[in-house]
């Protein structure tokens, strides 16, 4: 993890940079449900410039790099009770006031709840390459050490991942 770096930018003003690192997990297999609505493509598109693979990749962090993402998770308005006393006070020294924290609103459908995400627009990298992609944080979630990823095409497939593989996800 780069934790809130300062990288050159045009013009040569300075600005932050964090990158998580972790590996690649599985998940439940549920997200192409949510991921496939209309209502969050139209947001997805307007965020990433194009509609989002329906499904997440799901990258499992740990040590600095949860703690920078539970810093994410607190600025983005999301409950971080169940991690450590120790990760939340850590977290808390962390500056992730200059990335942009964009609101994926929530619907409701056919009497059913779709929640709403906050997503940090990043890019996704491997050693075979990178990609922009949004970094996408539920507001209703079971993971504290998994960071969702969404990009517009089917990560996986695109770099050859597998379990346990090493990835990373740069905000800037």
């Amino acid at each position: 993890m780069l934790p809130c770096d300062h990288a050159p930018q045009k013009g040569g003003v300075r600005r932050r940079t964090m990158e998580l690192t972790g590996t690649v997990s599985s998940g439940l297999g549920r997200a192409h449900v949510f991921m496939a609505q209309p209502h969050y493509q139209e947001q997805f598109r307007a965020l990433l410039g194009k509609t989002a693979w329906p499904g997440t990749l799901n990258v499992t962090v740990a040590g600095s790099d949860l703690i920078s993402y539970i810093a994410l998770r607190k600025k983005s308005g999301i409950d971080t009770l169940d991690a450590s006393a120790e990760d939340r006070l850590s977290a808390e020294s962390i500056d992730v006031n200059g990335f942009e924290a964009n609101r994926i609103r929530g619907f409701l459908r056919d009497g059913v709840s779709f929640g709403g995400a906050t997503a940090y627009k990043a890019e996704f990298k491997t050693d075979e390459g990178s990609i922009p992609c949004a970094l996408l944080i539920p507001d209703l979630t079971r993971h504290i050490d998994v960071v969702e990823i969404i990009a517009g095409a089917c990560l996986r497939e695109r770099f050859n991942l597998e379990d346990g593989a090493t990835v990373s996800v740069q905000l800037d």
